[in-house]
């Protein structure tokens, strides 16, 4: 027995030594393949296999171990992209609101602070992220309002690779989290297809929310393509959330992986509305925005001119006349305002801590000289949808819905809590967006298109504390990370040609702050508002504000300007009349711009394509009048779920109900700010709709349901006559009237962009208070079937009415 265990001892180191040889063979193979591989067709191929005639493998030495590997020396990658926030708002860029993180990557790297996006959400993340224009990939406008025609579908083709697959084929761990917000809305549901979720277009992980916004308090999240259960905590915050995933992620690759590249997209919430914020930042703000709107944006002018990030001689830009001068406002609205600003900053304020621990995880990996990092302070300008007033609850917004400022102050002190969900008046864009004059959604003025962006990556460039005051925009990101990591721009992905990238690298401006632009021309394009910008020349047009139910003017009398962005930092000096002819040359370059990338035909359309048969969109509900569902489904977003606003509709719940009787959800859509829940209390039915947070209708039933199996229908009769109208409610237990009420109105566009449809719970936030959310709205009894059916109301009536005829054509023969 011992002479075995030696001679299978002998063997073992034998075997151990062969391994150690063939890795360092397989090791130099792979390298040396890498040197030979084309990189421009991606994945990779792997070499021919070998085929073999001797029978013992003892005989054969083991071929080298073929594995795609990033260059030698590529950097490390990390995005950062903050939401809805201005020029004007960071430290860094002299704004009001301090930024150590951003400030720290600043001073040992450089500012560019003649960067732009395409000023809304969607259309930038998409963007940035593929190195085209929006209308390229699809992204003309939000997924929401995607439309049939090329440029606006809302679907990224596959001949626009994005960045994140072009380094996952080169050998790079990649990962996302965050906001995603570029997955055709129709296709964000459980039945796919997943070609354009985060680990399809190109990233290992995914951690975050797929629309365009989120409760931070209680958000819907995904981690890849599975929902997330969140965590039975009062403190919980997904910024939080978000930074402790990521570091965990950034540990893992340094442990497991230390030589292998990788890239992290990090895309909070923040400072997207709603305003979410932990109350102790909150109180660090207090008294800091007093001066007022106006105030702040000649102390930001003054801050950037005296930091050299804008020029000597920079003007404010008129604002809005729609916004109000500060002195003029009353006692209320500037104690209202005031504190509105105050939770904002305390938003950024957090946010950009918690990106400082990131990126801390990775300064800890001892990787951070050699990680090429891209702060962008921004995706669009601050946003001027809070109207007027601000708002307790955005969707009141969305729902064409009023909100004033005597209301507005009841909720004051708790502003900013998971009891609101609030956005901030329009005069605080314009204030953060200085020394520009608009703001988000306004793609033909600097206030909407220009964020500040920082670049800092140590072993890649010299600079530090520079300013680079080339034109870019985000287009350019993904060409400078392949420059920067040695890769070639792949002509064909997966199969399939690709559209060239339409962005240029900006290499070219790390260590030479003098050098000449290389990115000349560039439109830009949102909703009508639209501009061209050439070799130090815009021309542009304000075709709609952000608060505009109506466009201005119709497209084709559209009144242009004209300005000399080298003499003109913040766009004050109108040329239109004293240069025609260079406005004439501009106008026409648009056109052609427009028409070679998909920008025609124009689409103004605002609120009018949320509804999907409006415009051409997709819809999995298209034609359907009911839904069969059960318990255990949900997540149902609210585009794959049947549209029951401004319809009647039934639901019948066939349901089992247990001894000593069922409490909870039955079926819900929406949450806290707006939605309705049909439910059992205390053993008894009922139905609850809440109208945006402000008001509740309730229809309960006085009788308990004994054990057993029993039908809950509820009938809504809508009234009719327009959108948003009210109707009666009446439940019936297994065909017996059993409670009826009034519904006095109704949302007519949305409930939520992340809130949900759920079977047997409520996800989220609570529809109904005293029933709750997550695990505590749970039903306690069984719902083997439940259905939902709408009816338009029109068709009804209709019918209604040839049935009346019908009936006096019988009785008069």
């Amino acid at each position: 027995m011992e002479t075995t265990v030696r001679v299978w001892e002998r063997l073992m180191v034998r075997m151990a030594i062969a391994l150690m040889v063939a890795g360092v063979l397989g090791a130099a193979g792979t390298q040396e393949a890498a040197d030979k591989i084309d990189r421009t067709v991606l994945p990779i191929q792997a070499p021919k296999r070998p085929v073999y005639q001797e029978l013992d493998v003892r005989n054969v030495k083991t071929p080298p171990h073929f594995e795609v590997k990033a260059p030698p020396g590529a950097p490390n990658v990390v995005i950062v992209l903050i939401d809805d926030l201005g020029f004007g708002a960071t430290s860094a860029f002299g704004g009001p609101i301090r930024t150590p993180t951003l400030d720290g990557l600043a001073q040992n790297g450089l500012r560019y602070n003649n960067f732009h996006n395409t000023a809304l959400c969607s259309p930038t993340r998409a963007a940035l992220k593929s190195g085209r224009n929006h209308h390229t990939v699809n992204m003309g406008f939000i997924t929401e309002f995607a439309t049939g025609f090329p440029g606006n579908t809302g679907q990224i083709p596959n001949a626009t690779a994005p960045l994140a697959e072009m380094l996952r084929l080169n050998g790079y761990s990649t990962a996302a989290f965050g906001k995603w917000h570029e997955t055709a809305v129709w296709e964000a549901s459980v039945s796919g297809p997943f070609d354009r979720w985060p680990t399809h277009q190109g990233f290992d992980k995914f951690y975050g929310f797929i629309g365009g916004e989120s409760n931070q308090w209680a958000p819907y999240l995904y981690d890849g393509v599975t929902q997330v259960e969140l965590p039975d905590d009062p403190k919980y915050h997904f910024m939080t959330d978000m930074t402790d995933k990521a570091v965990a992620w950034i540990q893992y690759q340094n442990a497991l992986t230390p030589s292998k590249p990788f890239f992290v997209y990090f895309a909070p919430g923040a400072t997207h509305a709603p305003h979410h914020v932990p109350k102790e930042w909150i109180e660090r703000w207090k008294g800091k925005f007093d001066q007022g709107w106006d105030k702040l944006r000649e102390e930001t002018l003054s801050r950037q001119i005296k930091m050299g990030v804008v020029p000597s001689g920079t003007k404010l830009a008129p604002k809005p006349q729609a916004i109000k001068d500060w002195d003029k406002l009353s006692t209320d609205e500037k104690r209202l305002f005031t504190h509105q600003a105050e939770v904002f900053a305390a938003y950024l304020d957090y946010t950009d801590h918690e990106i400082g621990r990131m990126l801390k995880a990775v300064e800890e990996t001892g990787q951070l000289d050699n990680t090429l990092i891209f702060y962008l302070a921004g995706d669009n300008g601050t946003s001027g949808e809070g109207g007027e007033n601000g708002m307790f609850n955005e969707y009141t917004y969305f729902n064409g819905v009023r909100e004033e400022v005597h209301d507005l102050l009841k909720v004051l002190d708790i502003w900013g809590s998971p009891e609101t969900y609030p956005h901030m008046a329009a005069g605080w864009a314009v204030a953060l967006d200085a020394p520009f004059g608009w703001m988000k959604q306004v793609a033909s003025d600097f206030g909407g298109t220009r964020n500040g962006m920082v670049v800092h990556w140590p072993r890649g460039f010299k600079a530090k504390n520079g300013i680079r005051t080339q034109f870019s925009h985000v287009v350019d990101v993904a060409p400078t990370i392949l420059e920067a990591a040695g890769l070639p721009e792949p002509k064909v992905v997966n199969g399939t040609p690709q559209i060239p990238m339409e962005g240029v690298s900006m290499v070219y401006t790390f260590d030479n702050d003098k050098a000449r632009d290389h990115h000349i021309t560039q439109y830009f394009e949102i909703a009508g508002n639209r501009a061209i910008y050439h070799d130090g020349w815009l021309a542009r047009t304000i075709h709609r504000a952000p608060w505009e139910q109506k466009v201005r003017n119709p497209l084709q009398n559209d009144v242009w300007e004209l300005y000399d962005t080298r003499a003109d930092f913040s766009l004050v000096n109108d040329l239109a009349a004293k240069n025609p002819k260079k406005l004439a040359e501009m106008q026409q370059l648009f056109m052609k711009e427009a028409e070679k990338y998909h920008v025609l035909p124009i689409d103004d359309r605002l609120f009018e394509r949320a509804l999907a048969e409006n415009v051409g969109r997709p819809d999995l509900m298209a034609g359907r009048t009911s839904l069969m569902l059960a318990e255990g489904m949900t997540g149902m977003m609210e585009n794959v779920f049947i549209n029951v606003k401004n319809k009647s509709k039934t639901i019948t719940a066939e349901v089992e109900i247990p001894s000593g009787g069922a409490q909870g959800t039955i079926i819900a859509q929406g949450g806290r700010f707006g939605g309705w829940s049909l439910y059992m209390k205390d053993g008894k039915p009922a139905y609850d709709y809440n109208f945006l947070g402000l008001s509740h209708a309730t229809i309960a039933s006085s009788q308990s349901l004994p054990p057993g199996k029993a039908t809950i229908r509820f009938d809504f009769a809508y009234d009719g006559g327009g959108l948003g109208k009210g109707g009666t409610g009446t439940i019936f237990v297994n065909g017996q009237k059993v409670a009826e009420g009034r519904i006095k109105r109704t949302q007519p566009m949305i409930f939520s962009a992340d809130e949900t449809a759920d079977v047997g719970i409520d996800l989220g936030t609570p529809v109904v208070e005293s029933v709750g959310a997550e695990h505590k709205s749970r039903f306690t009894g069984r719902i083997p079937k439940l259905t939902v059916e709408v009816s338009d109301v029109s068709a009804k009536a209709e019918a209604a009415v040839q049935d009346a005829q019908k009936e006096v054509k019988r009785t008069t023969e």
